[in-house]
């Protein structure tokens, strides 16, 4: 079958290797190198294969998990993770501490910082998220911006190469709205090896920053990055197909319009017979079957979106192990 599993081989060893990472925190796969993404791929791996080897990985430890927006996975697979690694998760959300009521972001990272090992936030401001790790002492999480959502993107890119091998030289064409997936997504793909194609309706194209760093990525590690206003110039001889919802959380009031201006986007059969022979579909989920994907594509034996689903927990367990194992207070 296109999607099955091809994982890379395991190594026998008696104990495992935690990458070394240059950064304190994970706020965006731009900040991390090639070397540093295949290695948080082995741990993820190894993690996922061999889950009780590192059922005390994160033993005593705590992550404090900061909620502006409202989540099914992020917040399972966080809290089930650090359950898993021997630590514990504490949920919180806007509603419940300070930050909500106008405490200065910089006194909540620093108290925090004496309380928990970890910080977790899944905010609708990027800066609220960088002024957390600027001020912390502990890891700072990036679990979704209005800017990027990093650990989505990774676990996509860890599920392709699954499913593929190596990734060098194959493309990743995003279709739909250019947001935080589409910037993450082009961060990742030069990490990786990948070429991708994000294509966007008039209006709707990636931050004009974003585009800039992620190109220079691209320019460095040899791959091409392509912003398009035609669904079949992106998706042509595609490995991977990517859509995301067209209204994003917080642009409810936007949906209406969004829908008019979205018309003829649907990722649909049609889109994909553009596609390799072999092309799986993604969608970083919830999805809205008959708006940006057909219920034939989504549900096709093409979709990979619970092995996406599923690995959202172990890929950020590995993030979660190579920011704060041996982490000394």
């Amino acid at each position: 079958m296109p999607h099955a599993s091809c994982p890379m081989p395991l190594m026998p060893h008696a104990s495992y290797n935690t990458p070394r990472m240059r950064h304190k925190d994970f706020i965006e796969i731009h900040d991390y190198t090639a070397d540093e993404v295949r290695e948080i791929f082995e741990l993820a791996r190894d993690i996922k294969a061999k889950p009780h080897r590192f059922d005390d990985a994160l033993e005593g430890q705590t992550l404090a998990m900061i909620f502006e927006k409202s989540s099914t996975r992020t917040r399972v697979s966080f809290e089930v993770g650090m359950l898993q690694l021997g630590g514990h998760a504490l949920f919180l959300s806007s509603r419940d501490i300070q930050l909500g009521r106008g405490e200065p972001i910089a006194d909540t990272a620093r108290v925090l910082s004496r309380y928990v090992d970890g910080i977790m936030a899944r905010t609708f401001a990027h800066k609220t998220v960088t002024d957390l790790a600027e001020w912390a002492t502990v890891p700072v999480i990036n679990g979704l911006t209005d800017l990027s959502h990093p650990c989505q993107a990774m676990t996509d890119y860890f599920t392709a190469w699954e499913k593929f091998g190596d990734l060098k030289g194959r493309k990743i064409a995003y279709v739909g709205d250019g947001n935080n997936m589409a910037h993450s997504l082009m961060f990742g793909a030069p990490k990786v090896g990948m070429h991708i194609s994000v294509a966007t309706p008039a209006g709707y194209a990636p931050d004009p920053e974003v585009v800039a760093s992620a190109s220079e990525d691209a320019r460095s590690a040899g791959t091409k990055l392509i912003v398009t206003t035609s669904i079949d110039e992106a998706v042509r001889n595609a490995d991977i197909v990517e859509t995301d919802v067209w209204a994003s959380m917080g642009q409810e009031a936007e949906a209406e319009k969004r829908r008019k201006d979205f018309e003829g986007w649907m990722v649909d059969e049609r889109v994909m017979s553009l596609a390799n022979r072999e092309a799986i579909f993604m969608h970083c989920l919830p999805a809205h079957r008959g708006e940006e994907v057909s219920a034939g594509v989504i549900d096709s034996p093409r979709s990979v979106i619970y092995d996406e689903a599923e690995n959202r927990l172990h890929v950020q367990k590995a993030i979660m192990v190579a920011l704060m194992k041996d982490r000394k207070r």
